[in-house]
């Protein structure tokens, strides 16, 4: 069964814009003590004192604490002298006699968040499948013999359900109990039948954290096929939280899970149902998952990335929300595809605008710009990568734009292919939108490359993200190119 999520493009028709709201961006902090410190000569502070409330654009000069700033992109909320190397603010030097006062810093009006933000190394997130055990034969030991369990730093577990508004389980077989060979296992060593024994994939998760202690794993439900019990679990989000509480924390694999993510599409929006739990359903929900498991759990989400003038981002209070959740994984991709048989073709992870782009504001930059204007930190936001393509067939022109007649033939679905498979049937030919796409023949493809990531990680370190995740670990080569080039690109 297939749960790759689709960005709806039909929900992002434009309304007007409102203005943004400066009440919900985070509480000011005071900048660290050194941190200012340089050995530049006196400059003469012209810039208006830094505004926490105030949105900045690329060159827009402020003075703060002594010296002169001036922001490299749009920025709001982001304190000059904390944001590091990559961060939005460049240092102009130590104000003169002439410096602008700066401003007072006032107390948090708003209550702080439960968890304190990550201030560890950038994250690499890559999603494992239960199905993908069956048709892609892609198991738990895959992870370990690609090398891509040493470059991991979490694995999220794809999917619990959500039946009946509780969460459940997905596929017992796969999740428990399927036996493993010697030769299928982690470790070498075969499942047994024993009275108690844990099987599937669990147990072999469990194996893979035993080889690298520091990794991981979270368990997600909901994805686009299971999200329909979300409106349930709204209308009593503490039932919800007990009933997950209790099956992530059951004894028999209570040690494979750190945390629980949610892939809620969408909330008090229209993914493969419609949601009408409110605005603020979706945070009530996060805030009861919180209570219940407590501080020392992970609790993440996968959110929608359409950032477009009355898209999904509008559509739940994920700000609120923010401040329950260790990262929030807004899905930079699927923003084009055969979902659309005869196009326009587009990139399906575009990083920026393109032309040809037929949604004003349909990427992934206008996603992080807009979730980071709501007050939500940087760092608990992460880049999404898709390690697979999405094409058409029927296609004469080669620029983003041109038309089709149906979507491009898949190994599991029409429209769609690994990037270990289109690297070699259709390498890429060209870049848009700071993603790559390849003509071959009448098929028009769009899919990341290792090269296009290293320009995206670029991207995530500039904009102080927290790290990337990725959709999903089958999809790359069996020596783990692309999360080769997240890993370094990262570090």
């Amino acid at each position: 069964m297939k749960r790759l999520r689709l960005l709806s493009a039909t929900s992002a028709v434009a309304v007007a814009s409102g203005a943004l709201l400066a009440s919900m961006v985070s509480p000011v902090s005071a900048a660290p003590a050194g941190a200012l410190n340089t050995l530049r000569a006196a400059v003469t502070c012209t810039g208006p004192a830094w505004s926490a409330t105030a949105i900045y654009t690329k060159d827009m000069v402020v003075t703060y604490a002594g010296h002169s700033w001036t922001a490299k992109w749009w920025t709001q909320n982001e304190i000059p002298g904390t944001t590091g190397e990559w961060g939005v603010w460049v240092d102009g030097g130590a104000c003169g006699p002439t410096a602008t006062t700066p401003p007072v810093t006032t107390p948090p009006t708003t209550t702080p968040p439960t968890t304190p933000p990550t201030t560890s190394g950038k994250k690499v997130i890559g999603y494992f499948t239960e199905w993908g055990i069956y048709g892609r034969n892609y198991q738990v030991k895959n992870i370990e013999t690609s090398g891509s369990a040493s470059k991991l730093t979490h694995i999220v577990y794809a999917f619990g359900n959500t039946t009946g508004g509780t969460c459940s389980i997905g596929d017992s077989y796969a999740d428990y109990d399927k036996a493993y060979t010697a030769a299928d296992s982690v470790d070498g060593v075969a499942d047994t039948w024993d009275a108690g024994a844990l099987r599937g994939n669990f147990n072999q998760l469990r194996k893979l954290k035993k080889l690298h202690p520091g990794l991981k794993v979270l368990w997600s439900f909901g994805g686009w096929t299971w999200s329909g019990g979300f409106t349930q679990a709204a209308a009593n989000p503490t039932a919800f939280a007990n009933s997950c509480y209790n099956l992530v924390k059951d004894p028999r694999w209570a040690d494979v899970f750190d945390g629980i993510d949610i892939d809620w599409e969408y909330p008090n929006a229209c993914g493969l149902q419609c949601d009408a739990s409110g605005r603020a359903g979706y945070k009530n929900l996060i805030s009861a998952l919180r209570s219940r498991f407590g501080n020392s759990a992970l609790v993440t989400s996968a959110i929608t990335a359409d950032g477009t003038s009355g898209g999904k981002i509008e559509a739940a209070d994920y700000a609120g929300a923010a401040q329950y959740l260790d990262w929030l994984m807004p899905m930079t991709y699927d923003y084009n595809g055969a979902f659309n048989p005869t196009g326009p073709v587009g990139p399906h992870s575009p990083l920026t605008s393109f032309p040809g782009q037929t949604i004003a504001g349909f990427d992934s930059a206008t996603a992080i710009a807009k979730l980071k204007s709501l007050g939500i930190s940087s760092s608990k936001l992460l880049l999404g990568i898709g390690f697979y393509g999405r094409g058409w067939t029927g296609v004469t022109g080669t620029a983003a734009g041109s038309s089709a007649t149906g979507a491009a033939p898949g190994t599991y679905e029409a429209g769609i292919e690994d990037y270990k498979v289109l690297k070699t049937r259709c390498p890429a030919t060209g870049t848009v939108g700071g993603t790559a796409f390849a003509k071959c023949g009448s098929e028009w493809w769009s899919y990341d490359t290792p090269s296009t990531i290293a320009g995206k990680m670029t991207y995530a370190k500039q904009q102080g993200l927290g790290g990337s995740f990725f959709w999903e670990l089958s999809g790359d080569t069996t020596n783990g190119e692309l999360i080769s080039a997240i890993k370094s690109g990262l570090s």
